[in-house]
C-alpha cells in the first residue's frame, strides 16, 4: 500500500480541477501530498498537449524523474491527461521509466493504482463530485468536457472527445458545496463552455440556476467560450446576473475571415466584431479577456494587419498572445503556406507590442476611479499590503485589515507594470 503521492499539473484549468479532484481521492485513500519526488511513492505528471512548448517541458519532467528513480527505486510514476491520451502506448515505449500511461477518461481511477489495484476503461469521461480545495477561496467547477469544433489547428478533440456535458444537480449540488465552504469566487469550466447542453438546459439556462444558488459566491465566471456560442441569451443573462462576472474571454485566434475559414472557426471577423457590439450595447462596463494566433499558414501580412484592427476594436485588457505550432493529427499540419520562424516570431513581438499598448492604455484611463476589489493573498514584499483582485480580473494592491476573500472599495491611484496600486476608501 502506498503512503504518499506527488501530483504535477500542466496547462488548462480543466487539468488544475482534475488534479485537485484527484488528490481528494487519494487522500481518501489514506495517502498524504509528499514534500518531494524523493519522498513520494507514486507520481503523477498530469500534461497538457495543446502547444508543442507545454509537451517539451513534459518531456523534461519525465526525464527528471527517471533521475529520481534511480535512487527512490519503489517510486511508481504514472503519466496522464492530453499527452498521455495523444501517445498512449508510444509514450511508455519512449520511456520506460514510466510505469503507468492512464487515458483522460481515467485520470479519476489512478487510485485504485495507489491502491494496489488496476484500472478498468472507462468508455466516457468521468466528472467527479467536486474539486474543492480546503481553505480557497477562488475555485473551479466542470461542467462539460470535451469539443465538437474542430478547429483545424487544434487538437483537443482528438485527445478530449466529443462534448459530454455534466448533469444540472451535480453542478448545483457542487456550487451548494462551495457556497457552504465560504468559496467567493467559481469558474464554470469546459473546452467549449458555453456549449453546454444537458437534458435541454442550455448554459444561459444553467448560467442563471448556479447565480440563483451563490451567497458567499460573489463572481461567477465561465472559461472557455466560443464566438459562435455566445447566444443573445446569453448576453442577457450576462447583463441580467450581477453575480455573473464582466469580463468575459473571448477568443479571437484571427481577425482575416479568410483565415478564420482555414481555422474552422465558424466565424467572420465581421460577425465577431457583430458580437463585441451587441455585448457592449447591454452590458457598457463589460471588458475582455482574448486568445490571439499568428502564423497560421498562408497568413499574409494583409491577414496579420487585420487581426490587429480587430484588436485595436475589442480593446481586451487580458490578452493570451501566441504563434502557430502544428500538432501532429490536425488538418492543418498538411496545409500549404507554412510561415517560416522568423516570420512568425517577428509577427508575435509585434502583436504582443501593439496589445500591451492597449492594455497600459485601458488601465491607464481607470486610474482615479473606484473598485471592489475581493482580497486574495499577503503580498511578499510588504506584510502591511495585500494582493487583491476586482471583477474585471485586474490586480490591485491596497493597505487593508480585510481578511482573504473578504470585499472592499479601493480608489485605484497608480500602476506599477500591469498591477493597479489602490487606497482603501470604506473601512471596518
Amino acid at each position: 500500500m502506498m503512503r504518499s503521492y506527488l501530483i504535477e499539473s500542466y496547462g488548462c484549468q480543466m487539468n488544475m480541477a482534475e488534479s485537485n479532484a484527484l488528490k481528494i481521492r487519494l487522500e481518501a485513500a489514506g495517502l498524504h501530498e509528499a514534500e518531494s519526488a524523493e519522498q513520494a511513492d507514486i507520481a503523477i505528471i498530469n500534461t497538457c498537449s495543446v502547444r508543442k512548448t507545454a509537451e517539451d517541458r513534459i518531456w523534461g519532467r519525465i526525464g527528471y524523474f527517471d533521475h529520481v528513480k534511480k535512487t527512490n527505486t519503489g517510486l511508481v510514476l504514472v503519466v496522464t491527461g492530453c499527452m498521455a491520451q495523444r501517445l498512449l502506448d508510444d509514450l511508455k515505449k519512449e520511456c520506460p521509466c514510466i510505469d503507468y500511461v492512464v487515458p483522460v477518461n481515467d485520470k479519476g481511477k489512478i487510485v485504485d493504482i495507489a491502491s494496489g489495484g488496476t484500472i478498468e476503461h472507462n468508455e466516457t469521461y468521468q466528472f467527479d463530485a467536486q474539486s474543492y480545495k480546503e481553505g480557497e477561496i477562488s475555485s473551479y467547477v466542470p461542467i462539460m468536457n470535451g469539443c465538437n469544433n474542430f478547429c483545424s489547428y487544434c487538437i483537443v478533440p482528438y485527445v478530449r472527445g466529443r462534448e459530454v456535458s455534466r448533469s444540472v444537480g451535480d453542478i448545483l449540488n457542487e456550487v451548494r458545496f462551495l457556497d457552504s465552504k465560504g468559496v467567493r469566487e467559481i469558474t464554470l469550466l469546459g473546452q467549449n463552455v458555453n456549449s453546454y447542453n444537458h437534458d435541454g438546459i442550455l448554459f444561459p439556462q444553467l448560467l442563471s440556476l448556479v447565480a440563483k444558488e451563490c451567497d458567499s459566491i460573489q463572481w461567477i465566471r465561465f472559461d472557455s467560450p466560443h464566438p459562435k456560442d455566445f447566444s443573445d441569451e446569453l448576453i442577457a443573462v450576462l447583463a441580467k446576473e450581477e453575480r455573473v462576472a464582466k469580463h468575459v474571454h473571448v477568443p479571437l485566434q484571427s481577425g482575416s475571415s479568410r483565415i478564420l475559414a482555414l481555422m474552422n472557426r465558424h466565424y467572420t471577423k465581421e460577425q465577431f466584431l457583430m458580437l463585441l457590439g451587441k455585448m457592449r450595447a447591454k452590458v457598457p462596463e463589460i471588458t475582455f479577456a482574448v486568445d490571439v494566433m499568428v502564423g497560421f499558414p498562408t497568413e499574409s501580412e494583409e491577414d496579420f494587419h487585420e487581426t490587429l484592427d480587430v484588436l485595436s476594436d475589442m480593446r481586451a485588457t487580458e490578452p493570451f498572445m501566441y504563434y502557430y505550432n502544428e500538432r501532429e493529427g490536425t488538418r492543418a499540419v498538411s496545409m500549404d503556406g507554412k510561415i517560416d520562424e522568423e516570420t512568425k516570431s517577428r509577427r508575435l513581438s509585434e502583436l504582443i507590442e501593439f496589445q500591451n499598448a492597449i492594455v497600459k492604455e485601458q488601465k491607464q484611463k481607470r486610474v482615479g476611479s473606484i473598485a471592489k476589489v475581493m482580497v486574495g493573498q499577503q503580498s511578499k514584499l510588504d506584510a502591511g499590503e495585500m494582493l487583491c483582485h476586482t471583477e474585471h480580473n485586474e490586480m490591485v494592491v491596497v493597505k487593508t485589515s480585510k481578511p482573504i476573500g473578504g470585499l472592499t472599495m479601493v480608489r485605484l491611484v497608480g500602476l506599477k507594470g500591469n498591477t493597479f496600486m489602490g487606497e482603501e476608501v470604506e473601512h471596518g
